[in-house]
């Protein structure tokens, strides 16, 4: 046989492990876990760095500050060194809507050895324990949370005894090229980390997404939370690391009530959101780099390069190619079509997922290329040139 035939047999082989032995990744029915209203409801704070968000600032806090939570809680957003009034405008929202007590503070910029929205974070946290809180919910400026968003997790982490329950938000797909790479976004993040292997004990696996984190506070203090992970760029990644290194039960799950209000409509801007840290999340390893190119390009690129290869007259062992890249590209289409469906999104773009993963290849690549020009996980104005991924200690 030919070597595209090995490699598109080596993709066929890969995609049926992956369809049956990589925890059902591609399923998207982790939601909320069952709960019941607990007959008191623990005090919750829920803090909200923030820098320059004033664009989706009008879109996000109101959500939070009209809460329908039944018990005591409270809202805290850090303005982290904002140049577009985001702090001004917080106040202004706070005094507007009729709901959760707003605190607005702002720690100065951050310490050697802090990235900024831990910096901010540990801010906000230190505040928030003031008013001793059972629970804290770390949230993003740009998610939205329905009305009783925090009721419904509240209630998990109590019915479940869970000690941080994460929601992964539903991002905004409105562009063409936010309908192109924005799923593919979660699909690529489960398949790195499933989550029913973070789900169930004892774990497999252990993630949680950033935007959505309802934390227990004790748990957040036996854990050093955040100066164990100061200096992560993959923050909700080692935050959920160290809660679990501290004994803490974790949950991650798709979220039906929790968006993004971020818009990403350029290839650019969805360009900087992969890069900034796909290299940092390799822990900057060129080897782990390597690994991941030639990863992708075998599962992602080569099937379609085998069917296309099939069509050529003459090319010895095409006929195997051919067949085994087209039973491999019908696997990895299939697996794609729950998170289309999630995301609401006609499902032929499922058939052009090796062009995204041919993206975010290239992205990763890229991500690499600025760190070893010196300029590291870029966000906002700041520039960690050797950042933490998601520390083990």
């Amino acid at each position: 046989m030919s070597p595209l035939a090995w490699i598109a047999l080596t993709s066929l082989a890969a995609w049926l492990w992956l369809l049956l032995g990589q925890g059902f990744f591609w399923r998207t029915d982790q939601r909320l876990p069952r709960r019941t209203a607990p007959a008191d409801w623990p005090s919750v704070v829920i803090v909200v760095p923030a820098r320059d968000e004033a664009d989706v600032l009008p879109e996000s806090l109101p959500s939070l500050l009209r809460q329908t939570y039944p018990g005591r809680a409270a809202v805290v957003l850090v303005d982290d060194g904002s140049t577009d009034g985001t702090g001004e405008l917080a106040r202004k929202l706070g005094e507007q809507c009729d709901g959760l007590p707003l605190t607005v503070t702002s720690p100065g910029e951050p310490e050697p050895g802090w990235t900024g929205k831990l910096w901010a974070l540990r801010h906000g946290i230190a505040l928030a324990r003031t008013l001793r809180p059972e629970y804290l919910l770390l949230t993003d400026a740009d998610i939205a949370h329905e009305p009783d968003s925090l009721s419904e997790l509240v209630a998990a982490a109590r019915s479940n005894g869970l000690d941080l329950v994460s929601q992964m938000a539903r991002l905004r797909v409105a562009t063409g090229w936010e309908r192109l790479v924005v799923p593919a976004f979660v699909y690529f993040f489960a398949q790195l980390y499933p989550f029913r292997w973070i789900n169930r004990e004892p774990a497999r696996a252990t993630a949680a997404a950033g935007g959505c984190v309802l934390l227990r506070t004790e748990t957040a203090v036996r854990a050093e939370i955040p100066e164990s992970v100061r200096q992560a760029v993959i923050d909700d990644v080692a935050v959920a690391r160290a809660v679990r290194r501290a004994g803490g039960r974790v949950w991650l799950g798709l979220a039906e009530r929790v968006d993004s209000v971020r818009p990403y409509p350029r290839l650019a801007d969805l360009w900087r959101m992969v890069s900034r840290s796909a290299y940092a999340q390799l822990r900057h390893s060129p080897l782990l780099l390597l690994g991941t190119v030639v990863g992708l390009a075998v599962l992602y690129l080569a099937p379609p390069v085998a069917v296309c290869a099939a069509t050529v007259p003459g090319v010895h062992g095409s006929a195997v190619a051919g067949w085994s890249g087209l039973l491999a590209w019908a696997v990895m289409t299939a697996t794609y079509v729950p998170m289309l469906r999630y995301y609401r999104q006609t499902l032929w773009l499922a058939p052009l997922l090796p062009l995204t993963a041919l993206l975010y290849l290239l992205m990763t690549v890229d991500s690499a290329v600025q760190h070893h020009r010196g300029r590291g996980a870029a966000w906002k104005g700041r520039t960690y040139s050797r950042p933490e991924a998601a520390p083990d200690r």
